[in-house]
Order: structure tokens, then sequence, then C-alpha cells
């Protein structure tokens, strides 16, 4: 009865504070809960988080050979398109862009570790992308989402926190690099990790006020902030506001791609690593987010997940097209989903403001990295409440669990984690006499799993 109550409160507060009907035909706000401030606050939360892709991608596809301001265009555009498909047609609260990782792989590794063309390395990226979408629309890549193991789903939301949460201290410097510990604590009496820990209290206090843009104030807060301590330029002219010479750019790269290049190369290891790396990143972060997100049922089944697994799978194939590298849906959508995101209009306002940074690029990039880290710190310490839904009763659980969750911070990638979960669970499930317990998809993606960690060291 209390349940039905609070259903019915939410939905009244919906409904009172929803915007047009089309909106709420469209993207169902009353049904999930929602309204339509609530959404634009969660969507210019999580463009907030996620904007660095727009400057870090094209300083990475710049090493590899790619004109720096095509690659601007074209990180924003294909952006843009994907994740207006998964706003508009599957009604979901996630925002894609080109991969961190993916990125790095394709311009050290593929083109300056094994001296390709850039041309011939979009040409697999487009390769792997139509091998992704033939994985979705043939409902391969759901069938291995229903059937990963409980123990496994939740494993994943809590090493996605983490993950954020390492990400959060790193680019707030209070984590840095270090020779002999691999990390250690940075300065933290320094301006940027201290003005990172005061927007981290600012945040968890506004939070637990149950201030619904308690992380966009923050992120503004500490921003303004840095302007004093030179962590970010103050815009002293329009010129430094407003940029259009980036709009032509895109003509150096848009179908650039050589696909006979890529096929005549035999790039078979590397689209392999491409295809594998693209469908379980994506695939543990969609799953993370719409948990988190509340939109999954009790059956596991989340509302038009295949057209949601479709859109960032044409975002692939869309984006080695404008010359850039395979997106992903990103975990910093966690911190809109914080602040109440549910449906596709939290993504639709992340990809109008994507949009709107093509024009406004030095004003997006006046966000430092400091302004953005106590989110992601803060909302990776949310994410461990996951932990409650594993049971540490059976070790054939708990350590593929245990792997999961450790692995993704370490190793700095959810698919090398997922590797670590996925082998682990069935190697011990099969060798302690539980071989039941085991779907036969689980045998299949622990064997992909070994067969990229051997391409990728041979």
């Amino acid at each position: 009865m209390a349940q039905e109550i609070e259903s019915k409160q939410a939905g009244q507060s919906a409904a009172g504070g929803g915007g047009p009907a089309m909106l709420e035909r469209i993207f169902k706000l009353s049904e999930r809960g929602t309204n339509v401030r609530t959404e634009v606050i969660a969507g210019v939360t999580t463009f907030m988080t996620m904007s660095y892709i727009i400057f870090v991608n094209p300083l990475i596809l710049s090493d590899a050979g790619i004109p720096r301001e095509a690659a601007f265009a074209a990180t924003i555009l294909a952006s843009v398109l994907a994740t207006t498909l998964m706003a508009l047609w599957a009604n979901f609260p996630v925002a894609v862009a080109p991969g961190m990782g993916l990125n790095a792989f394709f311009a050290y590794t593929v083109v300056l570790g094994q001296g390709l063309a850039w041309q011939t390395a979009l040409g697999a990226v487009f390769i792997s992308g139509v091998a992704f979408f033939v994985l979705t629309v043939t409902g391969v890549r759901r069938m291995i989402i229903e059937a990963i193991p409980e123990v496994l789903k939740s494993s994943i939301g809590v090493g996605i926190g983490l993950f954020i949460a390492f990400i959060g201290l790193q680019n707030s410097g209070i984590v840095v690099a270090d020779e002999t510990n691999a990390v250690a604590l940075g300065n933290v009496t320094s301006a940027g990790p201290l003005l990172a820990l005061l927007g981290l209290v600012l945040a968890g206090v506004l939070m637990v006020r149950r201030f619904k843009g308690a992380f966009a104030l923050t992120i503004l807060a500490i921003t303004v902030a840095g302007m004093f301590f030179g962590l970010s330029q103050v815009p002293a002219s329009f010129g430094d506001v407003v940029s259009l010479s980036s709009i032509g750019a895109i003509q150096e790269t848009f179908l650039a791609m050589d696909i006979p290049a890529a096929i005549a190369y035999g790039v078979f290891s590397i689209i392999f690593t491409f295809t594998v790396v693209e469908l379980f990143d994506n695939t543990a972060t969609l799953l993370g987010l719409a948990r988190r997100a509340k939109l999954m049922d009790e059956n596991g089944k989340i509302p038009n997940l295949n057209r949601a697994l479709t859109s960032d799978a044409i975002g692939v194939m869309a984006s080695a097209t404008m010359g850039s590298t395979a997106l992903n849906a990103y975990i910093e959508n966690a911190s809109g989903i914080e602040q109440g995101g549910r449906t596709g209009l939290k993504a639709l306002v992340v990809a109008a403001l994507f949009a709107l940074a093509l024009f406004f690029a030095p004003l997006v990039n006046v966000i430092p990295a400091v302004a953005t880290a106590p989110i992601l710190i803060l909302v990776g310490a949310i994410m461990l409440s996951e932990i409650r839904n594993l049971s540490f009763d059976d070790y054939t659980d708990v350590i593929p669990a245990f792997l999961t969750i450790v692995m993704m911070p370490l190793t700095f990638s959810i698919a090398e984690g997922l590797a670590f979960g996925f082998i682990s669970y069935t190697l011990l499930k099969l060798f302690t006499g539980k071989w039941r317990d085991l779907h036969w998809m689980i045998y299949v993606i622990s064997g992909a799993f070994v067969i990229n960690f051997w391409m990728l060291t041979h």
C-alpha cells in the first residue's frame, strides 16, 4: 500500500511540474516519476561532467594525424546524432560520445603502434560498428545481457562507481601517478585539490538537503572559484566565447574512412578488439545506468533496451563516417541520473548542449576538471549501494564479483573488469561442480574475452 501511495504521489508531482503535453507524450514523464525541470537539470549536469571529451578526443586523434578541428567537429556531430537517437527513439536517459580508451587504442596502438593510416583505422572502426549493429539487431546482444548472472550485474554497477570515483580523484589532483606505488596522494593543500574537496562537501550537503540542482550548482560554483585561482580562463571578448571555424573543417574527415584498405590489411585482431570493447563497455555501462535509473523491472528486463543498443551501434558507424572513433555510453551519465533524470528528455538536453558547443567551444572549455571531479567522486560513492545486492555466502560468486569491481578502476577499463569477472565466474562454477548455474552464453562470452586477451598479447 505504501508503495502504491508513493507511486501516485510521484506521478502527481511529475504531472504538476511537467512540461507541454507533447513532451509528456514522447517521454512518458509522469509514468517514470519525473518532470521537465528535473530532466533539464539532469541533462545540464550530465553535459557538464562529460563535456571534457569535446576537447580531449580531438587532442588524442590529432596525435594519429587527424586534423584537430575536423576531429573536434566529428566528435560533436557523432555525439549529437547518437544521443538524439537514444533520446527520441529509445527514450533512454543516456548520452553517448567517443569512448576514452578506445580513442587511445585507435591513436597509439593502431595508428602509431602498427603504422596504419588513420583513414584505414577509421575503416576498421566502421567495420566493427557493422558487427556491433548485427549483434544488436539479431538479438544476440540482448541475449548476452539477459544471460549475465545477477551477481555480475550488481558488481558491474559497483565497479563502474569505483571507476567513476577514481577518474574524479585523478582529475582533481587528489590522487596522482607515482613511480613507486603506482598512485599516491597529491598535494591536497594546492588550489585544485582544495577546490575539488570543497566541491565534494558542497555537493554532498546540497544532495542531502535534496536540492535538485546540487551537481550543476556545484560545478558552476567551483568553475567561478577556479577563475580566481587561474584554473580556468575568464572569457575576455566575444571571440573567446563563439567559434564557427570548426563547422567547415568536417569536410577533411567526412567519408575519409578506407574500408577496402582495412580489409586488405587484414586487421581482424583490431576489428575484434574494437568490437569486444564496444560490446562489453557499452553493455555494462547501459546495464549499470539503467539499474541506477530504476528502469530495470523485477525480472531484469529494461524497456526499449533493443532500441538503446541499436542507437549506439548506429552511432559507432556514424562516428567513423565523420572521422572519429567508436562511441560509448558514458558512465558520467550517472551524475544526471542521480539528479533524477529518467527519460530521453535528459539525453535530448545533452545532445542540444553538444550541438551548441560546436559554436561555443571556448566557453565550454572554461569548465576545469576540478569542477566536475567532485561530482564523479560523489556519484561513485552513491553507486556503491549496489553492493547490498551481493551474497557473500558463496565464494564462487564473491571472487568474480570482487575481481569485476576492483579490476575496472585498476586497469582503467570497464571491459577488462568484465573479462576478469566472467572468466573467473565460469572457471569457479565449472571446477566446483556448479556448472548447471552457467548459461551457455557465459561460455561464449568468457571464450571471447580469452581470445581478446591472446590477441592483445601476440
